[in-house]
C-alpha cells in the first residue's frame, strides 16, 4: 500500500484520463466522416495510448533528481518506488509493442499511424529519458501537450481513417493550445518552491509575467483557429459546442489578471476551471462529432 500512493503520483491521472478523452475524441472524428468504427482495433488502440501515458508519467519519475534524504528508510523507499516505476513503464511500452504488433497483423497500421504512433515513443524519451530529459528544462508541459491533445487524438483517429484529414487538424491543434495554457496555470501553485527548489518547468523558464502573456494568447489562438473552420466549409454548428467554454476562459484570464495585480489567488477554484477549459472543450467536440 505504501507504495501505491507515490506511484499513483508518478502516473498522474488526470493526464491519462485526459488522454482516453482525446483519444476517443479522435476516433469520433473519422466516424463523422464516414469511417465504420473498428471496435477491435479502437479498443486496442485506446489501451495502448494509455499505457503510453502511463509509461510517461512513470519514467518521468524514473530518472527525477536526487532523492537523497536524511532519513535513510525514506530515501530506502524512494528507491524501492523509482525500481517498481522503471519496471512498470518498461511493462508498459512492452505491452505497447505488442499492441502495435496485433494492429500490425490485422492491417490496421497505415504508414501516417506509423508515424503517429513513433512520435508517440519519441516524445516520451524526450520528456522523460537522460541524456536529453526535456521534463528539467522547462519542455514538458509541451511535450505533455503534444503527447495528449495531438498525438493521441490522432491515433484515434488514424486507427479508424488510414489517413490525415484537414478537419483532424482543425480540432485538435487548438485543443493543444488550450491544455499547454492549462499546464500553464496548474504549475502556477508550485511556482515559488518550483524557484526554490531550482525545479525548471515551462512557467519557471518563461517566468510568470510572460507566461501569463503567452497564456492569455494561447486561449486567443486556440478560439480562433476553431472559429476558422468555417473557412474550410465546416458547419459552425459542428465546433460551436466547444465556444460553450468560452466563459471559463474568460474567467480563467481574470483570475490570472487579477493574481498579477496582487489579488489573494484561490488556488483550487483556479485549477479546477483551468482543467474544465480544457476538459470541456474537448468532452463537447467529442460528444458533437459521436451524435452526428
Amino acid at each position: 500500500m505504501y507504495l501505491l500512493v507515490p506511484l499513483g503520483r508518478l502516473l498522474r491521472p488526470l493526464n491519462v484520463l485526459l488522454m482516453a478523452l482525446t483519444y476517443v475524441l479522435g476516433a469520433g472524428i473519422a466516424r463523422y466522416l464516414g469511417t465504420s468504427t473498428r471496435s477491435q482495433t479502437f479498443w486496442l488502440g485506446l489501451a495502448g495510448v494509455l499505457l503510453a501515458q502511463v509509461a510517461m508519467g512513470l519514467l518521468g519519475g524514473v530518472f527525477r533528481g536526487d532523492t537523497s534524504s536524511a532519513d535513510d528508510s525514506e530515501a530506502r523507499r524512494q528507491e524501492t518506488v523509482r525500481e517498481v516505476a522503471l519496471y512498470t513503464s518498461i511493462s508498459a511500452l512492452a505491452a505497447c509493442a505488442v499492441i502495435a504488433y496485433v494492429l500490425y497483423t490485422h492491417g490496421t497500421l497505415t504508414p501516417a499511424s506509423l508515424i503517429c504512433l513513433s512520435a508517440s515513443v519519441l516524445v516520451i524519451l524526450l520528456y522523460a529519458v537522460p541524456p536529453l530529459r526535456l521534463s528539467d528544462r522547462g519542455f514538458g508541459e509541451l511535450l505533455l501537450a503534444i503527447h495528449i491533445a495531438y498525438l493521441g487524438p490522432a491515433i484515434g483517429f488514424l486507427l479508424q481513417a488510414g489517413t490525415f484529414h484537414l478537419l483532424l487538424n482543425t480540432s485538435i491543434l487548438p485543443l493543444t493550445l488550450l491544455l499547454l495554457a492549462t499546464y500553464l496555470v496548474l504549475d502556477l501553485p508550485s511556482y515559488a518552491e518550483d524557484l526554490k527548489s531550482k525545479r525548471v518547468t515551462l512557467l519557471i523558464r518563461l517566468g510568470w509575467e510572460n507566461a501569463l502573456r503567452l497564456h492569455h494568447g494561447l486561449l486567443l489562438a486556440a478560439y480562433a483557429l476553431l472559429g476558422t473552420s468555417l473557412l474550410f466549409g465546416y458547419s459552425l454548428a459542428l465546433l460551436a459546442p466547444a465556444f460553450l467554454t468560452l466563459p471559463f476562459a474568460a474567467l480563467q484570464w481574470i483570475f490570472l489578471r487579477n493574481i498579477s495585480r496582487g489579488a489573494r489567488p484561490i488556488w483550487s477554484l483556479l485549477t479546477a476551471n483551468a482543467i474544465a477549459v480544457f476538459g470541456l472543450t474537448t468532452y463537447f467536440l467529442t460528444l458533437s462529432f459521436w451524435l452526428r
